[in-house]
């Protein structure tokens, strides 16, 4: 693939059938590949990245291992995404996200820091999840401050609704999890109440669960613990027994 076909590639985001979708959890600002960001892409995709297919992944074949699959969705600039996949080796992870500059950013990341459990894609997640990601096949989803769409008007937009989770919950395996963190208190609130009405899944704290020791607290974070926003966490798990 020559430098030109590869940009495309990285640009191509839309639905496989190239028909938008009505209705986004994102809206695209910027999609101009600068020289610093083309020189990451050049050294580090075909390693560490990957392009959209309509077929099932090969998990073995992507990263040379049959260690279990953890996918995060709307990994940011990839900081974190970087630090759990060090803390938590024993774990393969597929990071999905559809801005250019934190794609670029975790990229670089994963180069120089030869991180190599790691393996990214700039796509939706939705068609991801449909068309590369079988059933029963992942181990967890990490899901780190989604955005909130504050306005009541915008709420349609949040990633987080019924049909989305229910998705989520069965692309995971019998045993897996769903880990969602927000510090938006309504959003949590509202997760928590109609993932209650998921048969997939159960939440195993009841309500919130604690913190994990090993999700580090990001820079975006910790400005919302200054503004006093309270960190909401839900953990659920897909039971691998009759509950």
């Amino acid at each position: 693939m020559d430098e030109k076909e590869l940009f495309e590639h990285i640009n191509k985001i839309e639905l496989r059938d190239g028909k938008e979708r009505t209705i986004k959890s994102y809206v695209l600002r910027n999609n101009v590949i600068s020289p610093k960001s083309a020189g990451i892409i050049n050294r580090y995709m075909e390693k560490y990245g990957f392009f959209y297919q309509d077929a099932p992944l090969d998990y073995s074949a992507l990263f040379g291992n049959d260690n279990p699959v953890v996918i995060e969705i709307g990994f940011g600039n990839g900081d974190t995404t970087a630090e759990v996949a060090i803390k938590r080796p024993e774990f393969n992870y597929i990071g999905i996200e559809v801005f250019l500059q934190g794609f670029v950013n975790l990229l670089g990341q994963l180069g120089d820091r030869a991180i190599e459990n790691v393996r990214i894609i700039r796509f939706n997640a939705v068609d991801v999840l449909n068309h590369m990601i079988p059933d029963s096949s992942v181990e967890g989803f990490h899901i780190f401050f989604p955005d909130p769409w504050q306005k009541k008007r915008h709420h349609k937009r949040r990633l987080m609704n019924p049909e989305f989770l229910h998705l989520l919950a069965r692309k995971i395996r019998k045993g897996g999890y769903i880990y969602m963190v927000t510090d938006w208190e309504e959003y949590a609130e509202e997760v928590l109440e109609f993932s209650a009405d998921e048969p997939l899944l159960y939440n195993p704290f009841g309500g919130f669960a604690p913190p994990v020791t090993w999700r580090p607290v990001t820079k975006f974070e910790q400005k919302g613990m200054e503004s006093e926003h309270p960190i909401n966490e839900i953990w659920l798990e897909k039971p691998d027994f009759t509950v």
